[in-house]
């Protein structure tokens, strides 16, 4: 006969791995920053946080399970054409987070796909209304206004937009080469209008400085001038004082004042000199001697 004191015992031991397998189906383990979207029997149940929690099992079912934290994706370079008709290549990159898992899941297929499609669509349109330069310098304003559009269109969808940025806005290499052309041309430009500048600078500040120069040499020159006249002039006037203060008679009076002539004539300012009646009373008297003396 065959022994069957075993079957008992396989037949508990497959029960317990039965429950063993139920109660790990059963409890749910949701980590921070997660969620879970359990469905009962096909149907929306409930959206579960961190934390552990409890399913019946063969009845309710995880359909998803949703990363809370921001979230970034980069998309590739897409072509945008600006009202100028120039094709410009544009990197983007969108900051985002899921704030509503249940809208998530049910409210769109693929939201990454659906972000992606509607940032290029959006991007077409606002670069379509803008030339290139504009384009080139108003990052901020096509930030701000992709941010918008998406965070409007993904709100329903449980999905907040926080941050959208242009990584690079790249022209066609013609264009780049223009520009660069461009660039140069007007560094050159101020290159040499700041030169030009300096040099006329320079020159208004030496002819200023001439002729501050010649207005001091002329200033010296004519107190100098002054200074010597009024010297030679104080001089004369004390030779003449001491004379008449010595009380000379007319022939030597007569002499010292012809020996006053020559320095006289010699100053730069004695243009125009007074000979004064005492020299011509002298000069009679002289004459008058020398008339007496040849008469005798």
């Amino acid at each position: 006969m065959e022994d069957t004191s075993f079957v008992p015992l396989i037949v508990v031991a497959l029960l317990v791995i039965i429950a063993i397998i139920i109660l790990l189906k059963t409890v749910t383990i949701v980590p921070q920053a997660r969620a879970v979207v359990v469905e009962r029997l096909g149907k929306f149940r409930a959206e579960w946080k961190a934390g552990m929690h409890f399913l019946v099992p063969f009845v309710d079912r995880v359909v998803a399970n949703i990363d809370l934290r921001e979230q970034v994706v980069s998309f590739p370079p897409q072509p945008v054409i600006t009202s100028d008709n120039v094709t410009v290549s544009i990197d983007s990159v969108v900051y985002y987070q899921v704030n509503q898992p249940s809208r998530a899941t049910y409210e769109i297929a693929n939201f990454i796909q659906a972000i992606e499609q509607l940032t290029v669509t959006t991007l077409r349109n606002v670069i379509g209304s803008m030339d290139l330069e504009a384009t080139l310098t108003s990052r901020d304003h096509i930030n701000g206004q992709l941010r918008g559009v998406l965070d409007d269109a993904t709100g329903n969808w449980g999905i907040r937009i926080n941050r959208v940025e242009l990584k690079a806005i790249e022209p066609p290499p013609s264009i780049q080469q223009a520009m660069e052309k461009q660039m140069r041309a007007e560094r050159d430009k101020r290159a040499a209008i700041l030169t030009a500048q300096g040099l006329r600078e320079s020159e208004i500040l030496t002819a200023e400085g001439e002729k501050q120069s010649a207005i001091l040499r002329a200033e010296g020159q004519a107190q100098s001038a002054v200074l010597r006249a009024q010297g030679e002039s104080e001089a004369i006037q004390k030779v003449f004082q001491a004379i008449h203060e010595g009380d000379p008679d007319p022939k030597l009076l007569a002499y010292q004042y012809l020996q006053m002539l020559p320095k006289l004539s010699e100053g730069e300012s004695s243009k125009v000199w007074v000979v004064p009646t005492e020299l011509t009373a002298a000069l009679r008297a002289v004459s008058e001697g020398f008339g007496n003396n040849s008469h005798n």
